[in-house]
């Protein structure tokens, strides 16, 4: 075998199997079509962070006078400088992997890779376009996803688009309707009408961000509505007319149908996983709704291959695949590592303001048949949110009232992300609401909020 491990992707899955098997001594080498950090690195994660960072910047910079800061002038966006900003941050950070991948001696392969029985992978050179055949004792999937495209949403890459031109339009559009609520479409709906661009974000369910508490819903709805956005929920885009020099976007709202017209539609209605074209059914690799069926380790059905990631059944989240790939490198390196809990992945996203979560919804909590203890403090409470001049939002928990056992946090504000990581850690090592309520939280802080919440919950909150 001219390998002992071949990852085939090299996204925050692959690129994080590849060193991690480097680490524990496996011969290793990555075979990437594209560029090196995958979708997540260039084309979404870290670019759009960076994106919303300049709007961010440019939010402060027109409200400077709320800070006591007097600027003359008009204070305007360089639209071309922002997306230029990003591709920067991108570019960097995928110096930074390839770094790593030399630093820890993983071959990197540039070309696309197809799969052959024998544990062979062949590989179509991005140099040259000869293929050359690679033979490896074990074979890692982790070839990411990619933007979901609906039969009456045909994307054209000019008027209506994914998540992947929309971070490098080469000027700001006058409107857009975002279609989807998600995570993408609200922190891209965010980010354009921050700067200036009239959007209206459209959903299929009766809530935006679906997943997401209510409440973390209702308060980022009206957060967006206040800045002068339109949302539409439990409304549909049937069509879009492109042929003039506007969309014409039909749109099936509860009142009946509706027709907008604006410069860009936007489709973030969801990823596909990239299980086509590299050989699945000529191995006869199981799959189930276009994605690989694996057990706890990451193993197919077919021995010697694996697949971590958006290709496989769990949530299509950058830190799950991490957590995937360390699990199945170290499982074939012989090691005994924990399976990923799915039940405490969280989510974040990363508009104004941010929603972080971890756990069951209240909804849930109920529908599963707990009795509830529950714990809201808001941040006008706060007396950091209030000195940031960011009281928009909240932070919420879920309490199994038997056991006092954290079901669920739900967090929405300024930096909210940030501090999800607790409740993960109280979830995992099952810290009881009177442990939580025993650790002194440092004064003034955001973090401080998660402590009152808990108190709240339990009738011991002083501030709220």
């Amino acid at each position: 075998m001219d390998f002992d491990l071949i990852v085939i992707g090299s996204g925050p899955g692959g690129y994080v199997a590849a060193i991690r098997a480097s680490q524990l001594g496996l011969k290793t080498a990555v075979v990437e079509r594209a560029e090196t950090g995958g979708i997540c690195l260039n084309w979404g994660c870290i670019p759009t962070k960076a994106l919303l960072k300049s709007a961010q910047a440019y939010q402060y910079a027109k409200h400077a006078a709320d800070y006591g800061i007097r600027v003359e002038g008009e204070v305007k966006p360089d639209f071309s400088a922002i997306v230029a900003r990003s591709r920067g941050v991108a570019e960097t950070m995928g110096k930074g992997v390839q770094f790593l991948l030399g630093k820890y001696k993983v071959e990197t392969i540039a070309g696309e890779a197809f799969l052959k029985p024998g544990k062979v992978v062949s590989v179509k050179m991005n140099a040259d376009g000869t293929t050359k055949e690679f033979t490896a004792k074990h074979i890692i999937l982790a070839t990411g996803s990619r933007s979901k495209v609906l039969p009456n949403l045909p994307q054209d890459g000019k008027k209506i688009i994914g998540y992947r031109q929309a971070m490098t339009l080469p000027e700001r559009p006058e409107s857009m309707i975002v279609v989807g609520s998600g995570a993408i479409g609200s922190e891209f709906a965010h980010f354009y009408q921050s700067m200036g661009t009239k959007v209206t974000l459209v959903e299929f369910m009766p809530q935006i961000v679906p997943v997401e508490d209510a409440d973390s819903a209702s308060q980022l709805s009206r957060s967006f509505r206040k800045n002068g956005m339109k949302v539409l929920v439990e409304a549909s885009v049937e069509k879009v007319e492109t042929e003039g020099e506007k969309c014409k976007v039909f749109i099936k709202t509860k009142k009946g149908e509706e027709i907008h017209e604006c410069d860009i539609v936007l489709s973030a209605v969801g990823v596909v996983p990239n299980t086509d074209n590299i050989g699945l059914e000529e191995l006869g690799v199981k799959t189930e709704r276009g994605k690989i069926v694996t057990d706890e380790f990451g193993r197919t059905n077919v021995e010697g291959l694996y697949a971590i990631g958006d290709i496989t059944p769990g949530p299509a989240l950058a830190h799950v695949a991490s957590r995937e790939a360390k699990v199945c490198v170290e499982k074939i390196a012989g090691l005994d590592p924990v399976p990923v809990d799915y039940a405490n992945i969280p989510g974040c996203t990363y508009t104004s303001p941010e929603i972080a979560s971890v756990g069951l919804t209240e909804k849930k909590a109920l529908e599963a048949g707990f009795q509830i203890k529950t714990g809201r403090v808001p941040f006008t409470a706060s007396g950091k949110a209030t000195a940031m001049g960011s009281r928009d939002g909240f932070v919420k928990v879920i309490f199994d009232a038997a056991t006092g056992l954290l079901l669920g946090c739900h967090m929405t504000g300024e930096n909210v992300t940030e501090m999800i990581a607790e409740a993960v850690m109280v979830r995992q090592q099952k810290i009881t609401a009177h442990d939580i309520m025993h650790a002194v939280h440092p004064h003034p802080t955001l973090s401080e909020s998660f402590l009152e919440a808990v108190e709240a919950a339990y009738g011991e909150c002083v501030h709220c």
